[in-house]
Formats: C-alpha cells, sequence, structure tokens
C-alpha cells in the first residue's frame, strides 16, 4: 500500500513539473515550426487575395459578355424583324 501512495506521488509529482515547465517563459527566437506556420499563414493570405482579385476579374468579364450578348441578340432581332417585313411587302 505504501509503494502504492509513493507511486502516486511521485507521478503527480512528474505531472506537475512537467505542466509548470510547459508554462515557463519561451524563447524569443522563433522555432522551425512556428517559422513555417507563419510562412503557411502568409501563403494563404496572399492566395486569398489573388482568389478575390480574380474572382472579381472574371465577375467583371462575364457582365460584359452578357451584355455584349445582349447587344447582338437585339441587333440578330432587329434582322429577323427587317426580314419579316420584307417578306410581307
Amino acid at each position: 500500500m505504501k509503494i502504492k501512495r509513493l507511486s502516486l506521488f511521485g507521478m503527480m509529482a512528474c505531472a506537475g513539473v512537467l505542466a509548470v515547465a510547459g508554462c515557463g517563459k519561451r524563447t524569443e527566437t522563433p522555432g522551425t515550426a512556428e517559422k513555417a506556420g507563419a510562412a503557411l499563414d502568409q501563403a494563404a493570405a496572399k492566395t486569398a487575395e489573388a482568389a478575390k482579385s480574380t474572382a472579381e476579374t472574371a465577375k467583371e468579364a462575364a457582365g460584359q459578355a452578357v451584355q455584349k450578348t445582349g447587344e447582338v441578340l437585339e441587333k440578330a432581332g432587329e434582322a429577323v424583324e427587317r426580314a419579316g417585313e420584307k417578306m410581307q411587302n
């Protein structure tokens, strides 16, 4: 029974030491993983900006295409009307 208490006390002491060590002050220089994380964050931000810009350009191009298609269809409709009028005369 004494051995179990001693083992339990030892495990609790180790857990306490690890918890305190984990909460200790960090070094000022970022580690490799932190640098990689920062690089990924930057890449994600740049990708999001590029995607937004591309989406805006595509939206503008689509709007222009719709407008041009409408103009062409109007001209075609006018041509069909003229052809119909000529057929009636």
